[in-house]
């Protein structure tokens, strides 16, 4: 697999690369970014290599993200999908600066187009439920802003499965742009999305795109049980390390499940960043993982995942590790009394032959 080897994203005819670029390192507004020179040379390293899938937000780097990224798509922006996100509080304060719903989602396009010094939008995602909009007004926001050519497409990201599954029945119904990409952690620490939200996707044709494939970075096997004591600080400015605490995944967990990975790298010939971003791979649901970088380096390293072979052996080393409960009612249903009384020892093909694990990957 290359970087040009390209693939539709959700039921949609839009092309991305199987890897996309994050960018929430670009800028040092936050104190672990990388500087602008830094951040060219990443972006170009990435594009050089036939990539074109970038993943932004309004409030990455308090916006220098978005701006350099303005700045450096200069000249080439038609060859780029560029994906941003809106929800964030642009003002502390004034409570219709964040939120989901249409004032929020209209001023902070339109500082994303000013930041991007860009006319449209590729993608742009909702970054996370709020609880209170009417799915109705988002939706209706979403459409009227792709028939004004602000934005091509739309998207969701970290919200509730049945959430999505009704706004999609109801743009479905109404005629309104769908969604086409479903933004959501997912790596070896964090596993629960295949429990309703990776089926979801498929059943409803949504691709997937993982954040944090590498979880906050513990996957690449810098942390060990000393980092454990760290104070937790809901600022992500300040270290990588705070933000890996500060999100969940530094846990005595989380480095069991990096013990591992460190391991089948060694076997396999390649860094614990390659397995965990190769292992998200292989979900048929997913898209395109997003992967970020500090340095020029880390990137290279991290496109390395691209020519990763996992054996089943290992596999089943890293599921082992990794497993979670998928809970009711999927444990039930996987039983083997409630799929007799089910289909009364039928064999149906691509029904009654999936495992647990396959049935949680969304595959059909």
């Amino acid at each position: 697999m290359e970087l040009d080897t390209y693939r539709l994203l959700g039921r949609s005819g839009l092309r991305v690369s199987p890897l996309a670029l994050g960018t929430m390192t670009f800028g040092e507004a936050w104190g672990w970014g990388a500087d602008a020179d830094e951040a060219r040379r990443i972006l170009d390293a990435y594009l050089d290599r036939g990539g074109n899938f970038i993943d932004t937000a309004n409030r990455y780097t308090d916006g220098a993200s978005e701006s350099l990224l303005g700045d450096f798509a200069q000249g080439r922006r038609e060859r780029l999908v560029l994906a941003t996100k809106y929800s964030m509080a642009r003002d502390p304060g004034d409570p219709n600066s964040g939120g989901n719903h249409r004032k929020s989602m209209v001023a902070s396009v339109e500082e994303s187009l000013r930041r991007l010094a860009t006319d449209y939008l590729d993608l742009l995602y909702l970054h996370a439920w709020d609880f209170s909009t009417p799915v109705e007004e988002i939706l209706r926001a979403m459409d009227d802003l792709v028939r004004a050519g602000k934005v091509l497409y739309v998207a969701i990201s970290d919200t509730p499965a049945w959430q999505v599954a009704r706004m999609q029945a109801i743009a479905d119904l109404r005629g309104w742009s769908p969604l086409i990409a479903l933004q959501v952690e997912y790596s070896l620490v964090e596993r629960t999305t295949e429990r309703d939200l990776i089926p979801m996707a498929t059943e409803m044709g949504l691709g997937v795109v993982p954040w944090s494939p590498l979880a906050s970075g513990v996957l690449t096997g810098k942390y060990d049980v000393t980092d454990l004591e760290h104070t937790v600080s809901s600022d992500p400015s300040g270290s990588r390390r705070n933000v890996a605490a500060a999100n969940g995944s530094l846990t005595e967990r989380a480095l069991r499940i990096a013990g591992v990975v460190k391991k089948v790298a060694a076997e396999l010939g390649h860094t614990p960043s390659q397995v965990a971003i190769a292992w998200t791979l292989r979900n048929p649901a997913v898209t395109a993982p997003i992967v970020g970088a500090r340095t020029e380096a880390q990137l290279t390293e991290n496109l390395g995942a691209l020519e990763v072979e996992l054996p089943d052996a290992l596999l089943a080393e890293l599921a082992d590790v990794s497993a979670v409960e998928l809970g009711f009612p999927h444990d039930f249903l996987n039983r083997e009394m409630p799929r007799q009384v089910l289909f009364g020892g039928v064999r149906i093909e691509g029904v009654t032959d999936l495992s647990p694990d396959v049935h949680a990957a969304g595959a059909r």
